[in-house]
């Protein structure tokens, strides 16, 4: 079917073998059709904004300017001192970022669309339709002209849909972090951005998508990456998720990360399969231990 053909259903066509070859080890790109999506009108996702994501739900969105440079801290980057509202009504006055997370929560025809999308991935890899999503959510970028988000990786698998405006996209293969890079990140359970230096990456390794409206990428799990607008506003869409074979991997970084504090050099995942089950299964009684110390603690220090 033509990706014409249904215009009210979101549709991704991927390159043949893209999924069962790269997924999660190397970014491509790929069409979709999101863009010819009534709801991704820039007044609709205003109004969306304006009676969903207010008072209450402050959690559910994000504000922040343009970064000064791709290597600047990613929670250094200047605040917007704004409401959401007055952001929407701003993005051709100011430098802006606005992420509106999990509209899924907030519009029933965001969650038809994730769970159509990643269903569309799931048929294409006989070995992703038998592990297991633990975790699945998508996003809404939508960003001012000449906005610059800085250089982090992310702890989910991501595909990543420009809908309208133009935007640069510069994604590295994950394996330019190294494993006490990687480590630092996961020994805390964290399903947040990380921060790594952009200097430590080889240029030779960087991949360059210049994004416009129907076009999109695949930017595996922990592929560091840095984004640029051009001289539009620009509205994004990510739906993005973690299996159950990913996070028994991240569970294995972090137990490493503390024999590596210990002095010892742990072997990456993967060398050794039965050990690895052990550090999974450790770190899965002590992530939930160690959140609880952290609450009791900041709760006593509080009184």
């Amino acid at each position: 079917m033509a990706l014409t053909d249904s215009p009210d259903i979101g549709r991704l066509e991927l390159p043949p073998n893209s999924v069962e070859r790269s997924f999660n080890r190397e970014p491509f790109g790929f069409d979709h059709n999101l863009s010819q999506l009534d709801m991704f009108e820039l007044g609709s996702l205003a109004s969306l904004a304006y009676k969903q994501y207010g008072p209450g739900h402050e959690s559910d969105f994000f504000l922040a300017s343009s970064a000064i440079a791709p290597d600047e801290r990613f929670r250094a980057v200047k605040p917007v001192n704004l409401s959401l509202s007055d952001a929407f009504r701003g993005l051709n006055k100011h430098s802006i970022r606005i992420l509106l997370k999990r509209p899924e929560n907030h519009d029933p025809r965001f969650r038809k669309l994730r769970d159509g999308l990643i269903e569309q991935i799931l048929d294409r890899s006989p070995e992703l339709r038998k592990d297991q999503v633990l975790r699945l959510e998508s996003a809404i970028f939508i960003t001012s002209a000449a906005t610059l988000t800085p250089f982090h990786f992310d702890p989910s698998a991501v595909f990543f849909c420009q809908i309208m405006g133009e935007k640069t996209y510069h994604l590295y293969s994950p394996t330019t972090l190294t494993e006490p890079e990687l480590e630092q990140f996961y020994f805390r359970g964290m399903v947040d951005i990380a921060q790594v230096e952009l200097t430590k990456r080889d240029p030779k390794q960087e991949h360059v998508f210049r994004l416009s409206a129907g076009t999109g990428l695949h930017q595996p799990q922990n592929a560091p990456h840095w984004v640029e607008t051009q001289g539009d506003i620009s509205v994004s869409y990510s739906f993005f998720f973690e299996t159950l074979t990913a996070r028994k991997t991240n569970r294995i970084r972090g137990f490493n990360h503390y024999l590596r504090m210990a002095g010892a050099q742990p072997q990456p995942p993967g060398r050794h399969p039965s050990i690895d089950a052990l550090k999974a299964e450790a770190m899965n009684v002590w992530i939930p231990c160690r959140k609880t110390l952290s609450y009791v603690k900041s709760a006593t220090i509080g009184k």
